[in-house]
């Protein structure tokens, strides 16, 4: 049976007087069933038979309207139905070895399992029919089919009766009972759950208790807040599902009309009143009273529940979209925990999502409208039938194709188009809207260098390292024309305003030809260096140019003589720019540094500091207010060139910025690396994005507090913080060391926080107070790592000073110092019992050491590189290490010698931790970390997300949730429970993920990132859009310039589910 298309009547229904289809029906309901429904036969023989109406028309309507009552009800009944085909599987197998004894039997089983599997295919067509009709019955009442199915059972038991007496001592007969016996239970069980479901539902109706205290209007939004003491979640949730039952589109309305609703009804019209429903909040304006009004909600749950009650308003009442859209992005930037819930059908508007953690949340038949979704977490979220339109997102698609990096990238002048030069010899062509390949234009037999479109976008140049320069035709992708004359490589090209010179810079030489004809028009000479970079001013009549000799030049055009030369760069510059107005010449320099000249005077207006690496490219957007620059630093940077200042940072490529581009109409930044990738960003909506919570710089080390609600972390910016693990929400901040701070550790019982820092010092602080406690210091270098005995009353630290010491908790003195190793302590754990300390070291040994003597107990020796940390198994009878030769070892505590040795990572180990079960072994290694099967040594999964080393990593006490902290200041909490369930409360949408559960699906990209391991909360200065295993079906999701996100959707892991049908199908 087909439960995706549902369908009231299943199978055709026959007159049973000409054995013929019905095609029309009476709608007098005093006749009997049989003589209702018309065949053509009949309908020749009753012409004049009145009231007719078309069974096909009809039973489509019939469908329709009886599929919206009962879509709540068909899980239910599904089950019956397919226990019947189940039974009936059950007789036929009967038949093969009881053929003669239990013919009859079979006979009337299956009678029977005909009979009901059409009454509950049918279940009273002409009753609900009737009803249909007259408009009495709004929902259909499952119970009535219950008892159907009841009565139906009874009635074949007593008919086979008989037949069961004479062979009840069969085994087979036996069987056949307790599939009845499942059957009654089955039938019972459904029965008290709808049942129950009627009462909860005539609850809802009649259990809304009355507030009679007096509701006083205010303007001011926090003062209409702080009268909704009078109920909680749950009594705003009945509101809402009644306003669902009853299909209301106008709350106001029907609150004023209900007695015992006239609170919510005063509170809910003041609401409508007020700005709060009326203007967007989330804009800068409106900062301070953002800012109050979360200050003096202060996490109140009453609050926080009306908040949510108005976003999930919208979804009922369009009059409420905006202020529902403000109280979402109150409770995101509260950091309240909106984790796996529902937010089906909400409509959202005008407003600021940015940084939001919606981890498995249900978005249904949403509606988003102008929303900024920067940063927002989406992972494992259902996105079924959404209609996200002009929505803001720093990160736009990534476009992948090229086989090697990319030197260039070039807008077309209309802008629907970007091309794209790489060193793979190749020039491509790609639609910005969906960010796919149109064209690849062949014909370099050397690396692609510079591309840049004629003004009127007709013709593509390209420059190339084989010293030609190459016109192509971009509606037919043919070559148009070469132009040779270069005696070296070709490194720039650009056209002049009206498209009739093209220039170019090789070695030493700028040579300016006339694109009509092809030749040549003038030879500039002057630098002494390769020419990386060149560019017409606006007006057409300057040329400038940046060079290897570390000069940028200005070109008269007409004569072809050097009108100045600017000097100022301490290294090559490698890109130049002129602003829209002409008035300013931008460079990009290997020292570093941008540059702004003034071109009529020729002196330099500022300077832009802020790249740690060489500049490559730099481009100003169209309306001259923001330059943005590409570095080997991987980043790319928006500045204010009014103020000089830097506006944004927009991190993602892995590897250097080789060129940037604006689009024509400066909503879209291009940006080609040598990572082979291209990446769209929108800029308007960076320069807006929120200040986020998170380290400045590296995270070396992290913990969980021993009852798992807080997870600390310390950095190389020299801090300590403390973080709810739930929201991700800043709990403290730990000033004091002056260096970074390299391993923090809380006590067994998790009132104090002790921290080894890059100072030499060991600190210890208060958790409740979260202030300084005591210091220790002995230590002549750094202290790398520190960990508290079992008992919590002795701290251990190994530091770059080669030694080890234990420290007296209570009196901060020194107990002990165990000296042995020849270099640097990186890493040391006690043993569960105490005894025993294990230390790791930068001279490739391990050592243990009893604790109560101070004495070497052994070394083991085996590692090829430093032992960066090393972690005792629960039971304490396994020590693990992971080492900067790539691998993990495991090694028996008692005999000291290697159990096992764990191979595949590429790059070193920093940090390995054991679940504390001890059956898992977590390993953070270069941008990755791997769970590892104990027993067996295999490797059980591997977690993407962090795109630099993962320098610690540590489980929850409960085991559910591994945390890790990476080189790119970074905090990722990882689900490692997999397989986590979606929860729809739309039974549609349960029928269409349980397509996916067949066996045709088993092991192929929806189970992989469905049941994938994913991050459920990130803590980071940095935005970034997640989205891995969401479930997309049908719907639309695009931004402000039309280009389709599914696309940066699927690039983040999530899967569309439409094209995995079509797969299906074939």
């Amino acid at each position: 049976m087909q439960y995706l298309q549902p369908k009231v009547i299943e199978k055709e229904i026959l007159c049973k007087q000409h054995k013929q289809p019905i095609e029309s029906v009476l709608l007098d309901s005093k006749l009997s069933d049989d003589q209702r429904v018309l065949c053509k036969s009949c309908s020749k023989q009753n012409p004049n038979q009145a009231e007719i109406v078309e069974y096909l028309l009809l039973k489509q309507n019939f469908d329709r309207e009886q599929w919206d009552r009962i879509k709540q009800y068909q899980p239910i009944i599904k089950p019956h139905i397919e226990y019947v085909e189940n039974f009936q599987k059950v007789a036929d197998a009967f038949r093969t070895r009881l053929v003669r004894l239990l013919d009859n039997l079979l006979w009337l089983s299956k009678d029977w399992i005909s009979n009901l599997a059409d009454f509950a295919q049918q279940y009273s067509f002409f009753g609900e029919l009737d009803l249909l009709i007259e408009r009495k019955q709004s929902v259909i009442d499952s119970r009535n089919i219950i008892q159907s199915l009841k009565k139906s059972n009874e009635d074949w038991n007593i008919k086979i009766q008989k037949q069961l007496d004479q062979f009840n001592h069969s085994p087979e007969i036996k069987k056949c009972e307790d599939v009845l016996q499942s059957l009654n239970y089955l039938i019972q069980n459904q029965e008290s759950e709808i049942n129950q479901e009627y009462s909860t539902h005539s609850q809802i109706q009649l259990n809304i208790k009355e507030i009679k205290q007096i509701y006083y209007r205010n303007d001011d939004f926090y003062y209409v807040l702080t009268q909704n003491k009078q109920f909680d979640g749950k009594y705003l949730n009945q509101l809402l599902q009644m306003l669902r039952n009853k299909k209301i589109t106008n709350c106001l309305e029907f609150f004023k009309n209900q007695t015992d609703l006239k609170f919510i009804a005063s509170m809910i019209q003041n609401v409508s009143e007020i700005d709060f429903n009326k203007k967007n909040y989330s804009t800068e304006n409106y900062d301070q009273i953002r800012k109050d009004l979360i200050k003096q909600i202060s996490y109140d749950q009453f609050i926080i529940e009306f908040l949510k009650f108005l976003v999930s308003l919208t979804a009922i009442d369009e009059r409420f979209i905006q202020s529902g859209s403000n109280a979402l992005n109150l409770l995101v930037e509260m950091k309240v925990d909106l984790r796996e819930q529902s937010f089906e059908n909400i409509r959202i508007r005008d407003t600021s999502m940015v940084g939001g953690n919606f981890v498995r949340c249900n978005f249904n038949g949403s509606e988003f409208d102008n929303v900024d979704i920067s940063g927002i977490n989406l992972n494992q979220a259902q996105l079924f039938n959404c209609k996200w339109k002009n929505i803001k997102i720093h990160e736009l698609n990534k476009i992948d194709g090229h086989s090697d990096l990319i030197l260039s990238v070039c807008f077309s002048p209309d802008g629907t188009t970007l091309a794209s030069g790489s060193y793979d010899k190749s020039i491509r062509l790609w639609d910005v809207k969906t960010g796919q390949q149109k064209a690849k234009l062949d014909g370099h037999s050397e690396r692609v260098k510079s591309i840049c479109y004629s003004p009127d976008g007709t013709t593509l140049a390209s420059g190339n390292l084989d010293k030609s320069i190459r016109l192509w035709d971009v509606k037919t992708g043919q070559q148009k024309a070469k132009l040779d004359g270069h005696s070296d490589k070709v490194y720039s090209i650009c056209y002049s305003p009206d498209g009739t010179t093209l220039a170019s810079g090789s070695q030493q030489e700028i040579r300016l030809w006339d694109v009509k004809t092809g030749q040549q028009k003038a030879k500039l000479d002057g630098h002494s260096s390769i020419v990386f970079s060149v560019c017409y001013s606006p007006d057409g009549t300057t040329l400038a140019s940046g060079s290897a000799d570390n000069s940028i030049r200005l070109w008269d055009v007409k004569t072809g003589q050097q009108k100045a030369k600017l000097d100022g760069h301490s290294n090559a510059v490698y890109s130049i720019c002129f602003s829209p107005d002409g008035t300013t010449l931008a460079s990009g320099s290997a020292d570093q540094s941008i540059r702004l000249w003034d071109v009529k005077t020729v002196q330099q207006k500022a300077q832009l500091d802020g790249h740690s690496e060489a500049v490559y490219s730099i481009c100003y957007s169209p309306d001259g207010t923001t330059l943005a620059s590409g570095s080997a630093d991987n980043s790319i940077r928006l500045w204010d060139v009014k103020t000089g200042q830097q506006k944004a940072k927009l991190d993602g490529h892995s590897n250097a910025v080789y060129s940037i581009c604006f689009s024509p109409d400066g909503t879209t930044l291009a940006s080609g690396s040598a990572d082979q990738s291209i990446r769209l960003w929108d800029v308007k909506t960076v320069q807006q994005k929120a200040q986020l919570d998170g380290h400045s710089e590296a995270v070396y080390s992290i913990c969980y507090s021993p009852d798992g609600t807080t997870l600390a972390s310390g950095s190389a910016d020299n801090s300590i913080r403390l973080w709810d693990v739930k929201t991700g929400q800043q709990k403290a901040k730990l000033d004091g060391h002056s260096n970074a701070v390299y391993s923090i550790c809380f006590s067994p019982d998790g009132t104090t926080l002790a921290s080894g820092s890059a100072d030499q010092s060991i600190r210890l602080w208060d958790v409740k107070t979260v202030q300084q406690k005591a210091q220790l210091d002995g230590h002549s270098e750094a202290v790398y790592s520190i960990c508290y005995s079992p008992d919590g009353t002795t701290l251990a630290s190994g530091s770059a000073d080669n030694s080890i010491r234990l420290w007296d908790v209570k009196t901060g003195q020194q107990k002990a110092k165990l000296d042995g190793h020849s270099d640097s302590v990186r890493t040391i754990c006690y043993s569960p019992d105490g005894s025993t300390l294990a230390s790791g070291s930068s001279d490739r040994s391990i050592r243990l050491w009893d604790v109560k003597t101070g004495q070497q107990k052994a070394k083991l020796d085996g590692h090829s590189s430093y032992v960066n940390s090393i972690f005792y198994s629960p039971d304490g009878t396994t020590l693990a290490s992971g080492s900067s030769d790539n691998s993990i070892r495991l090694w028996d505590v008692k005999t000291g010698q290697q159990k096992a040795k764990l191979d595949g990572h590429s790059s070193y180990v920093y940090s390995i931790c054991y679940s504390p079960d001890g059956t898992t072994l977590a390993s953070g290694s270069q941008q990755e970390i791997r769970l590892w099967d104990v027993q067996t040594g295999q490797q059980k999964t591997k977690l993407d997300g962090h795109s630099d080393r993962v320098f610690s990593i540590c489980s929850s006490p409960d085991g559910t949730t591994l945390a890790s902290g990476s080189v790119e200041y970074s905090i990722r909490l990882w689900d490692v429970k997999t397989g986590e369930e979606i929860v729809s409360s739309d039974n549609r949408y349960k029928i269409i993920l349980a397509q996916f559960q067949t066996p045709i699906f088993k092991n192929n990209m929806i189970e992989n990132n469905v049941s994938s391991i994913i991050t459920i909360l990130l803590i980071s200065q940095q935005l970034t859009f997640q989205s891995q295993g969401a479930l997309i079906l049908r719907g639309e999701f695009t931004n402000r310039s039309g280009i389709d996100l599914k696309t940066l959707l699927k690039q983040r892991g999530s899967v569309i589910l439409e094209k995995e049908m079509e797969l299906q199908k074939r």
